[in-house]
């Protein structure tokens, strides 16, 4: 199904916006531009046309014009009045910016230097125009055909005066002309969108903010495709049509990404699925307030997590990740949802772990993973469908990853001991001699009540006996405290969640907020 629409296309260099029409298929986001061709009759160039208009006694030339030097933009035909001499050639359009008016050249004239040229020109007055395509929005030119029945230029005052040539001007001669027609071998020209620009979609990213910074553009975005080629900056006319085209477009995008994750997948094992792809935009620490984010594209596949610069394309670029972290050692949080204009919603969802985030930024879907030595990547998506997604597959990711390897064994010691510490799905907590293999204590993950740590690589874990239902306070020391900690969160909630997954579901932040928004 191919979607189409009416947008502008922003300028920053030169704060202009230009009308586009956009066509959006399943795979390609085709930018069109309004250009005058030429359908029959000549093969030259429609570039350039000449053409020679007789003014008649009522309604003059026909024509009103628009612009000028003064506004750093050629003057241009604005309106065209029906059955009189302008359309009666048949080969002048709305848009069509004036280059000579009897060979005289004005494309660098003010407006009132060309409406007096045009006014004092005689009868017959022969105009060179070429069709602006990308005039700009402040000149409210009405598309005319082939734009839509609903047109958004038309009918909006314009800053721009309009000066009407359809008076008499001073005509030399007050004998009624014949009116302007084309001559039957003269080439026949018509309006048509043409496409300016195609941006394939696949592995495509989107971004609403003004690039690395913070910035929400209003009612726009950007499109860029994987080979880096960007539609420029999109802009709709109302907040309605920004979502719709924002979501169509994201739609197809996770279509096609679904797509090539099945196609990676077959050259995968079981156990080194890709669980979840796709771009979200990371913020950068400590450094200048000009580049706050950097695109990245994070995977979940097989035992780990992987973030790229660019997307993985053949099986090669799986080891030419940024990072890599063992899924079973990461813990994903949810920092911001926004459930209206002027609220968000806080989440805190893991345990035993406080890391503060300076919470300043104003993007709005936002998530954190945390990875060992307390390190963590702060990212930002742009929807929140996609919020709730990254939230749903890194715990599935998670939990499969725990029940594939079933314990996980680190070092530690305790003064002065070397000891061994396992995390087992189906065993709890086990702490052993790590020469002897003596083991020392175990517990299930149910006898777990609480811990506490120093923040550094010390850790109390607080056990029930059930014989006597006494708390036992358990001391070790870790290299990679944070780890482990991640460790035994994720089996723990992997445990829960293959006892109770409907606890899990109910305990989603972002699909509880995001779905029902």
């Amino acid at each position: 199904q191919t979607k189409t629409g009416i947008a502008l296309l922003y300028d920053e260099v030169s704060d202009n916006a230009y009308d586009i029409r956009l066509k959006l298929t399943k795979e390609v986001l085709t930018i069109q531009k309004q250009d005058v061709v030429c359908v029959s009759g000549s093969d030259h160039s429609a570039n350039h046309r000449t053409v020679t208009l007789r003014r008649q006694p009522v309604g003059g030339l026909g024509l009103s014009i628009k612009g000028g030097a003064e506004h750093k933009v050629p003057v241009v035909i604005s309106k065209i009045f029906k059955d009189q001499a302008a359309e009666q050639t048949g080969m002048l359009f709305i848009g069509d910016a004036i280059i000579q008016v009897n060979g005289i050249n004005v494309e660098s004239a003010t407006h009132e230097e060309v409406v007096h040229l045009l006014r004092n020109a005689g009868d017959e007055v022969t105009i060179t125009v070429q069709y602006l395509r990308e005039a700009p929005s402040f000149l409210k030119l009405p598309l005319g055909s082939p734009g839509p029945s609903s047109d958004h230029s038309s009918g909006t005052s314009s800053p721009l005066f309009d000066s009407g040539l359809h008076l008499n001007g001073n005509s030399t001669n007050t004998a009624p002309s014949s009116p302007s027609s084309p001559i039957a071998n003269e080439p026949k020209y018509e309006k048509r969108w043409l496409d300016a620009l195609s941006v394939p979609l696949s592995m495509a990213r989107i971004s609403r903010y003004k690039t690395g910074t913070d910035k929400l553009r209003s009612n726009a975005f950007e499109v860029l495709a994987l080979d880096g080629v960007s539609t420029g900056i999109l802009q709709f006319y109302t907040a309605q049509e920004s979502a719709d085209w924002l979501r169509a477009m994201s739609t197809n995008i996770s279509d096609l990404t679904l797509q090539n994750m099945k196609m990676a997948n077959k050259c995968c094992s079981p156990s080194d699925q890709v669980i979840h792809m796709g771009w979200v935009n990371e913020r950068l620490e400590g450094t200048d307030s000009s580049q706050l984010y950097k695109f990245k594209f994070l995977a979940l596949k097989g035992s780990s997590f992987y973030i790229f610069s660019t997307p993985p394309v053949s099986t090669l670029d799986w080891v030419r990740a940024e990072k890599i972290y063992n899924l079973c050692e990461v813990l994903f949080k949810i920092h911001k949802l926004w459930l209206a204009d002027d609220c968000w919603l806080q989440a805190n969802l893991y345990l035993g772990i406080h890391q503060d985030f300076d919470l300043e930024d104003q993007r709005q879907y936002c998530f954190s993973v945390m990875v060992g030595h307390g390190k963590s990547h702060y990212f930002n998506v742009e929807l929140g469908s996609e919020l709730a997604m990254w939230e749903k597959s890194f715990q599935r990711a998670i939990f499969l990853e725990v029940q594939r390897t079933g314990s996980k064994t680190y070092t530690c010691s305790w003064q002065g001991d070397a000891l061994c510490f396992t995390v087992d799905f189906a065993l709890g907590f086990t702490c052993f001699d790590s020469k002897t293999k003596n083991v020392l204590w175990r517990f299930k993950f149910s006898q777990l009540k609480g811990s506490s740590d120093d923040g550094k690589t010390r850790v109390k874990l607080l056990f029930q006996n059930l014989d006597t239902k006494q708390i036992e306070t358990k001391e070790l020391e870790f290299q990679d405290l944070t780890a482990v900690l991640h460790c035994i969160h994720s089996f723990i909630a992997a445990k829960v969640a293959s006892v109770d997954p409907l606890f899990i579901d109910s305990q989603s932040v972002a699909r509880k907020y995001m779905y029902s928004n």
